[in-house]
């Protein structure tokens, strides 16, 4: 009789555990993005959001291709909640959604998922470039509180930046015009825009600063990510 136990070959087990963590992630954004004002924070006139921290700290821990998946998750949730939840600016996060003679299109595409997927994979990089400069304890700790807090920063801020910028290069007057804001010429709408960048991005991007140092801090030392499965 053979009483040997077949075993899973470990590459096997790490794509198991590897899935299990994109879904818990997944189901924490989903979580937050449909929970009122808890991802999205409802402003009347657009929505702010802090739901690019969990894709930013999953892109610390596993890495900016699992990173990007969740990116494209956070950029589903938005196209979801902005088709049938709207805002007047909706149409610039869905194709779906029009408001007088103005309605999304393929810019509206590029805007809801391009930015979001690169907010799960800057932060890699900008982390991964702090620890190769970092001081040998710092390295062997495998914990930078100036990586964390950059990499949080900057991941909030390609969010802002590019999902600001892209609206005034598709969008522009009609995106004012939605939030009746009377801005006419080149000059006038970018001012606006720069305008919501300052009101919406920095208090943004200062929040995920913060809440990726006091959440890396605790997942990212070497012996918590071992213990967790962690492998970016």
């Amino acid at each position: 009789m053979n009483n040997s136990i077949t075993k899973k070959p470990a590459g096997s087990r790490y794509s198991t555990i590897s899935m299990v963590q994109v879904a818990i992630f997944g189901a924490v954004i989903c979580i937050m993005a449909f929970t009122p004002n808890l991802g999205y924070i409802y402003l009347g006139f657009t929505r702010a959001t802090i739901l690019h921290v969990p894709v930013i700290v999953a892109s610390l821990l596993m890495g900016p291709k699992k990173g990007a998946v969740l990116g494209f998750l956070f950029g589903l949730t938005s196209f979801i909640n902005n088709t049938i939840n709207p805002t007047p600016a909706s149409f610039v996060f869905t194709p779906f959604y029009s408001i007088g003679e103005v309605s999304g299109g393929i810019g509206s595409i590029i805007i809801c998922f391009v930015p979001r997927i690169l907010v799960g994979v800057v932060p890699y990089f900008v982390y991964k470039l702090v620890m190769k400069f970092a001081k040998e304890e710092t390295r062997r700790k495998g914990v930078s509180n100036i990586g964390l807090i950059l990499s949080g920063v900057l991941g909030s801020l390609v969010n802002t930046l590019l999902v600001m910028n892209l609206i005034f290069v598709f969008f522009g007057e009609a995106y004012a015009s939605a939030n009746d804001v009377a801005a006419t010429g080149v000059s006038a709408v970018y001012m606006y825009i720069l305008s919501i960048i300052a009101i919406n991005g920095v208090p943004e991007s200062i929040v995920a600063g913060v809440l990726t140092l006091c959440i890396g801090k605790v997942l990212l030392r070497k012996n918590v990510k071992e213990r967790l499965g962690f492998r970016s």
